[in-house]
């Protein structure tokens, strides 16, 4: 059994009340999952909140703590993740505001937490999936030229490395909208999508996925659909590659501007074009008032790993560490 057999009315209560037991410190009790159910709108009784949770017990999801309340089970968490995708429509464009907010790093002092893709590689494969990377970098088509690197047992923020892999961290395009955030510049996330280069220039964008309608990373999706010509575009000029859309305000552009720079002297660079106010950027309309920027796919060095064949798994937005453990890529080759 699992919460897509029930009906809607009861998957809602039971996600709701799954969420509200994952986001808690310590155990959660009925009287307290009651009360904060009533705040959210939910109206349900402690005891009709007590039978949900005797489900969840057998089920596998929850634990009961006793006195303490219960607490999500690893299935849970897996359980929670799967369900209702429908509510989870422009749960990454939420995400990328929280990690925008959540970002501490001072492009000034060089010092704070930066967002990172995190991607597992087999050891035995890590040179070969580096060199590859290299490639890319070294084309500009990644998010700068840093990279975080761990080992089999070691932690990659909270992340911690399983046996016989090696965990690689590529900046998060963004990064950049923390970066400006920090300077009080809000950027307007659009979209992600597959951008067409032909001689290095970028024409057009093939396809896009707008963030706010979106339960999954757009690059991550076209990655693993085989839609990426990363290597190819890294060789020879042309290719397609991940990146995104989006906005600033206009009357911040010459801030924006300086700040780009300053992104790029430290090996964070991603902006691939800038736009004038008001006017379109390659084809794409802007809110009156702003302006477009397209920036590079963060993930692009592990698309033209997998385009290599070899395995990865990655995760987009992953986690935070601090810049510190940023190295030059070239040092890992």
């Amino acid at each position: 059994m699992d919460i897509s057999s029930l009906d809607i009315k009861t998957r809602r209560r039971a996600v709701a009340i799954l969420r509200l037991v994952g986001q808690a410190e310590s155990g959660l009790g009925s009287e307290r999952i009651a009360r904060d159910l009533a705040m959210a709108g939910i109206r349900i009784s402690e005891r009709a909140v007590r039978n949900y949770l005797i489900q969840t017990d057998a089920l596998g999801w929850t634990v009961n703590l006793g006195r303490r309340g219960r607490r999500l089970t690893d299935e849970g968490r897996a359980e929670l993740d799967r369900a209702l995708v429908v509510d989870k429509v422009g749960f990454i464009a939420a995400k990328v505001d929280t990690l925008s907010y959540q970002m501490s790093f001072d492009l000034e002092t060089r010092r704070g937490m930066i967002i990172l893709n995190i991607s597992t590689v087999d050891a035995r494969e890590f040179g070969a999936a580096m060199r590859v990377m290299g490639k890319v970098y070294q084309s500009r088509l990644g998010m700068g030229k840093l990279v975080a690197v761990a080992e089999s047992g070691a932690r990659l923020g909270r992340f911690s490395v399983p046996q016989g892999k090696v965990a690689v961290g590529t900046v998060c395009s963004v990064s950049l909208n923390g970066i400006l955030l920090r300077a009080n510049i809000t950027t307007t996330s659009r979209f992600g999508g597959l951008l067409e280069l032909e001689n290095t220039q970028p024409t057009r964008f093939t396809e896009i996925i707008n963030y706010d309608g979106s339960s999954l990373d757009p690059l991550e999706i076209f990655i693993r659909s085989g839609m990426t010509s990363v290597l190819r575009a890294a060789k020879s000029g042309s290719g397609v590659l991940g990146a995104s859309f989006r906005e600033v305000p206009a009357v911040a552009l010459p801030e924006v501007k300086r700040l780009i720079k300053k992104t790029e002297a430290l090996g964070l660079g991603g902006v691939i074009a800038l736009g004038s106010p008001d006017q379109p950027l390659l084809d794409i309309p802007v809110t009156v008032g702003r302006a477009g920027m397209i920036v590079r796919g963060g993930l692009n060095p592990i698309a033209a790993v997998v385009e290599s064949g070899i395995s990865v798994t990655s995760a987009a937005m992953s986690d935070m560490c601090e810049f510190e453990r940023l190295a030059d890529y070239r040092n890992f080759l």
